[in-house]
């Protein structure tokens, strides 16, 4: 069962990534034996002035707090596509607006296509350093680059696993960095276990090892015309463009995101925090 909280007001174009829609999805599957857990997503800041400036992530990062999760999840694309119209802003100080971000399991995250398209220390170091994870490594922010981490959570433990961009060397006609083997090497078959990877694509190949998969990358299309999400980055259209998706038994939750890849609009698309809820099943 999904819900989307709008704001009770209405908001300009540039007020409006402070205060983003807060998305509900509360998903009960019987592969989850623990008591119940609520993740809140952060994905796709794209932080650039003006469209999302750092003073509206200072906003954001109180709003999830607010919230209370038990853990937080960024699936990726801290940086802005270079090709807006737009001012970006160094990962490093993304991250430190990210810092205050708490919560009892902590704060984990993957990188995005853009957060090596984009970065500028990628390019000239022939993607042998990155910004992004120099800034997260210098962090309290658990970076997840195909490898996974046990978290005790209710007198029990699942694993968080995470893969790199699957997009991240497309430009150069390359596959992607992601490694599922790496990431899962350490996760005893048969656990309980979500994954973290930023783009949805790869729920289609069906991997059976984690249940849930955490994913942002489309921006929910950045337009929505009753369902329709036409721009959406994804070799299978819209099928994981937004939402909650159910294949196989597994699950897919697609964060829209809060900031802009392209052009600066969003049409019946705004910006979310994405809280999931997850509970036992039967």
């Amino acid at each position: 069962m999904s819900a989307a909280d709008r704001p009770r007001r209405r908001h300009g174009p540039l007020t409006l990534f402070s205060h983003p829609r807060l998305v509900r999805h509360r998903i009960a599957d019987p592969r989850w034996v623990l008591p119940d857990l609520t993740i809140a997503v952060l994905s796709d800041f794209h932080v650039c002035r003006p469209w999302t400036p750092l003073s509206a992530l200072r906003r954001i990062v109180a709003m999830t707090n607010a919230l209370k999760p038990d853990l937080i999840l960024l699936p990726g694309d801290f940086i802005a596509d270079r090709n807006l119209p737009a001012r970006s802003v160094p990962a490093a100080l993304i991250v430190a607006e990210l810092a205050p971000l708490t919560a009892p399991l902590g704060v984990a995250a993957v990188l995005g296509n853009h957060d090596w398209w984009d970065c500028a220390l990628a390019r000239q170091s022939d993607f042998a350093r990155n910004s992004v994870v120099e800034a997260l490594e210098a962090s309290r922010i658990a970076l997840l680059s195909n490898r996974a981490m046990r978290v005790e959570f209710g007198g029990g433990a699942f694993w968080l696993a995470g893969i790199d961009s699957q997009r991240a060397l497309r430009r150069r006609g390359h596959p992607g960095l992601h490694d599922p083997e790496a990431a899962f090497a350490e996760v005893p078959p048969g656990a309980p276990a979500i994954l973290m990877a930023h783009e949805p694509d790869y729920f289609a190949t069906n991997d059976p090892r984690a249940f849930l998969q955490i994913s942002g990358h489309t921006h929910g299309g950045q337009m929505n015309v009753g369902g329709w999400r036409p721009l959406t980055p994804s070799a299978y259209g819209s099928r994981y463009g937004w939402g909650h998706i159910r294949e196989g038994g597994r699950h897919l939750v697609v964060s829209g995101g809060i900031g802009y890849s392209g052009f600066p609009l969003r049409i019946l698309q705004p910006p979310e925090i994405t809280l999931v809820m997850l509970q036992r099943g039967v």
